[in-house]
């Protein structure tokens, strides 16, 4: 693996580069904890990772989501139209105690990142998760000169002085039992993307509304040194209900059954109207260690970037208001767009690749179990079966649930309809990148057929029954 050049910004990195794709594909480190193990004092596996997936389906698992999310706390009189002019989605009837999913683009029209914005209170927000979104957000606040305060608090990995919340993920068909029952007092009833203020364990708590499994799950926050009693008395609260608590590798798995897209490569590498934002994030930034993989490789890093309608959010694109980027996404709307859907594995094609273990190499790329993750973002070719390009798989792994091995995709509009049968190339060309974690081998042509997405029953009933709602 190559050394980084010793340069200030993230402008002085590609300069000094002959070629800004060939540099992520093989040179550089993932940022996120999901794809380096050390990132996070998260244990890998409570039990096991196929129980600890099953609890969210059939029981109740609680995940400590406590050390890999960024958070950026955002106060003053100008917080509300900061946000408003960066968000694509509408502001309109967003009061405190809410919630949404933040989405941001670039002049361009296409995808910087999203979050979860809390409207904490009177000109003051909270934003969790999305590190380019909040880089975004501050780069922002401080050019055009608002009235308002910025606290960045980092991932645990990048905060040397400690984190400032705990943030704990209850969900599974138990979870609306096991709060009611954690809970000093009377639970309140909380709607979907809607917060309350709770006491647990004696600890002030602050409860969403939020659920990835398509149950009433709750995400719970409050005071980083309180948050092991609040964990002690939620297990034990929860034990007669089967609850299990969930490690790393089951928490990032579980986007393959959710459907959420998470951290597209952010549309902000090229444009002189993005220079003045790559000039003020330094070499070291996260944006600098994107990590690209896959079997779809090109030397052009605008082909990496994504529309909003190919990552499931065309419908909260809300014209109502001013934003970077609305007379971009107006002219796009007007245009044809990939659809994001599941797709599923062939088994026979999946016991391939497993086999292929067993032979002399070069063999198959290697699919790890639960997430067959290796870059952050992932790329793969999704094919028609007649060979031709029709779209992207993103996020794969296995479902213990479904017993099958999905990838998140987005695909064709024509290719789209449920139970087309599509071709999804495994591995990366050449044989495998300089990746220290990927190995040499072959490509392979795995048939895939297009499912739904979210591709979990519960889930998508939980969505169709919210979409509206939170704000969005």
């Amino acid at each position: 693996m190559s050394v980084m050049p010793k340069v200030k910004s993230l402008q002085n990195l590609i300069d000094s580069l002959p070629n800004l794709v060939e540099y992520f594909y093989n040179d550089t480190q993932a940022p996120h904890s999901r794809e380096r193990a050390g990132l996070s004092p998260v244990p890998a596996e409570f039990s096991n990772w196929r129980e600890e997936q099953h609890a969210w389906r059939r029981t109740a698992v609680l995940f400590d989501q406590s050390h890999h999310m960024p958070e950026l706390f955002l106060k003053g009189p100008d917080a509300f139209r900061l946000l408003n002019y960066i968000g694509i989605n509408s502001f309109a009837n967003f009061v405190p105690g809410m919630a949404k999913q933040f989405v941001a683009c670039a002049p361009s029209g296409f995808v910087i990142g999203d979050c979860v914005l809390f409207y904490l209170e009177k000109d003051s927000f909270e934003l969790v998760s999305g590190m380019t979104l909040q880089d975004w957000v501050q780069f922002q606040a401080e050019q055009g000169k608002y009235d308002v305060t910025i606290t960045r608090d980092p991932p645990t990995s990048l905060n040397p002085t400690g984190r400032t919340n705990f943030r704990f993920g209850l969900d599974g068909p138990n979870a609306e039992k096991i709060f009611k029952e954690v809970v000093e007092g009377e639970a309140p009833e909380i709607a979907f993307f809607r917060t309350a203020r709770v006491t647990i364990a004696g600890c002030p708590v602050l409860a969403l509304r939020h659920g990835m499994a398509g149950h009433k799950g709750v995400e719970l926050a409050g005071p980083y040194e309180q948050g092991p009693a609040v964990r002690t008395a939620i297990l034990a609260a929860g034990e007669k209900y089967g609850i299990r608590p969930g490690g790393k590798i089951a928490y990032f798995s579980a986007a393959n059954e959710s459907g959420w897209m998470a951290y597209p490569l952010p549309a902000i590498y090229t444009g002189e109207e993005l220079r003045e934002f790559r000039e003020w994030l330094p070499a070291t930034s996260w944006e600098a260690h994107s990590q690209l993989a896959g079997s779809f490789f090109s030397d052009e890093i605008e082909d990496y970037y994504n529309n909003l309608w190919e990552l499931g959010y065309g419908r909260i694109i809300k014209f109502d208001h001013d934003f970077i980027g609305r007379a971009s996404l107006e002219k796009m709307a007007k245009q044809p767009h990939r659809v994001n859907v599941t797709l599923v594995w062939n088994a026979d094609d999946v016991a391939k690749v497993f086999s292929s273990v067993l032979k002399p190499e070069p063999r198959y790329k290697y699919l790890s179990l639960p997430l067959s993750s290796y870059g952050f973002p992932q790329c793969d070719e999704v094919r028609s079966t007649d060979g031709r390009l029709i779209g992207f798989s993103n996020l794969s792994g296995y479902s213990s649930n479904e017993s099958k091995v999905l990838s998140l995709a987005m695909v064709d509009s024509e290719f789209a309809t449920p139970g087309t049968e599509v071709i999804l190339v495994w591995g990366e060309v050449k044989g495998g990148s300089r990746k220290s974690h990927v190995e040499r081998h072959e490509q392979l042509n795995v048939r895939a057929t297009v499912g739904p997405l979210p591709y979990a029953e519960s889930v998508r009933k939980m969505k169709r029954g919210t979409i509206g709602q939170g704000g969005n």
